[in-house]
């Protein structure tokens, strides 16, 4: 719980900084959204490959919460 809190306190000193590290928060979150509602749309449409469409998202998801990780913490270095 400390972290977030100097996490937060840095993006409120940060301005600029603290902007673009919650876009990178909001837009990976709107992805991860997206590329759930998609699978589970295919996943009804075919449910033979349930298997390759969810390890396809999962792979999915986690490139875009590390392209998401890697912004907030440009982010941070910016500030600090």
């Amino acid at each position: 719980m400390e972290l977030i809190a100097v996490l937060l306190q840095a993006a409120a000193d940060a301005g600029l900084a603290g902007i673009g590290a919650g876009l990178a928060s909001v837009g990976a979150g709107m992805g991860i959204g997206r590329i759930g509602a998609s699978a589970l749309e295919s996943m009804a449409r075919q449910p033979e490959a349930t298997g390759d469409i969810r390890a396809n998202m999962i792979i999915a998801a986690a490139l875009v919460e590390g392209v998401a990780l890697f912004a907030v913490i440009v982010c941070l270095l910016v500030v600090l």
